[in-house]
């Protein structure tokens, strides 16, 4: 994944930084060994970009970095083709990971932008958002004293992030609300669980992953060896509980489908135009197996009926 962003970064921003030069470029060669063509470039629709860029930057109401305002039109370029597709730069690339490695000081909000506003994804359980009954589809409209209108959301995070037993007031707009809710919390060490398990009684397990980090398939497989242990007896029902999980690290959910699924059923595969973008990653070792320090399939380790139990999978 971090190649990946890592080479898209590199295509775009070479774009960008091109067209900030000059309109009048070689276009980007394809990788080596596809066949060498030239590409053409949408000549006006650059000239349209490069006099909005001039605009801005002369008359916009308050001076604007070139780098804040070339961030964005990458930002831009990229939430525009789909809902999926964004752009991190340095900081937000080390906020994911920080994220999916599973602890970091702060609320305990996975978040997202809708309006503007700060979205509220999913509150982390047992987090001071939780306990202060933060809920999903809240939006943050103010931290503090500062509205949350105009800033990015990578301001937003830094801002709500911060050391522990250090205090932070939200102003939430909720959904059938009259009035914004004043809401203060205290930031904490924030360490998601990112699985969590119970006998709901003889024969009936229940799991919930709440993101999928570097150890969730591992920590996942653990569960259902001490569930199966504390059965003592074969499973008649499984739940798996996928509520307000707000994604993570693809390898991670390859991992719990493993757990689940025949050993080498295809999971989920990928298209794109260059070759090693086409990927069919498949309930096997090599597709899960990439956390950092884990080298036992800790997969094949699981009692062999747990792919045959009837399960219900929430969502």
């Amino acid at each position: 994944m971090r190649n990946k962003l890592g080479q898209i970064g590199l295509v775009i921003g070479g774009i960008v930084i091109g067209v900030a030069i000059s309109l009048n470029f070689s276009a980007v060669a394809q990788r080596e060994g596809a066949t060498r063509q030239n590409l053409p470039l949408p000549v006006e629709e650059l000239r349209a970009f490069s006099e909005v860029f001039g605009r801005v930057k002369q008359d916009y109401v308050e001076p604007v970095e070139d780098k804040k305002l070339i961030t964005e039109a990458i930002n831009g370029m990229l939430t525009g083709l789909d809902p999926h597709s964004a752009y991190l730069d340095q900081d937000a690339f080390k906020d994911m990971q920080v994220g999916t490695q599973g602890e970091f000081g702060g609320l305990g909000i996975e978040v997202g932008m809708e309006d503007g506003f700060v979205k509220v994804v999913s509150p982390i359980d047992d987090s001071p958002a939780s306990r202060a009954g933060i809920k999903a589809g809240d939006l943050i409209v103010k931290l503090d004293d500062t509205s949350v209108k105009g800033m990015t959301l990578n301001d937003a995070v830094k801002k709500m992030r911060g050391r522990p037993n250090t205090q932070i007031t939200l102003t939430v707009v909720r959904k059938n609300e009259q009035k914004p809710l004043i809401i203060t919390l205290t930031r904490a060490v924030i360490k998601i669980q990112s699985v969590k398990y119970k006998l709901i009684e003889p024969g009936y397990a229940y799991f919930r992953v709440t993101q999928f980090q570097e150890h969730t398939g591992e920590t996942l497989a653990t569960a259902i060896q001490n569930l199966y242990k504390q059965n003592q007896g074969p499973m008649r029902g499984i739940i798996l509980d996928l509520r307000n999980d707000p994604g993570g690290l693809l390898n991670g959910a390859v991992a719990v489908s493993a757990a689940f699924l025949p050993q080498n059923a295809l999971v989920v595969y990928t298209e794109g135009r260059a070759e090693d973008a086409k990927m069919r990653l498949t309930a096997s070792p090599e597709n899960y197996l990439r956390s950092r320090g884990v080298k036992e399939d800790y997969i094949s380790r699981l009692p062999a009926d747990v792919r045959n139990v009837p399960m219900v999978v929430l969502v």
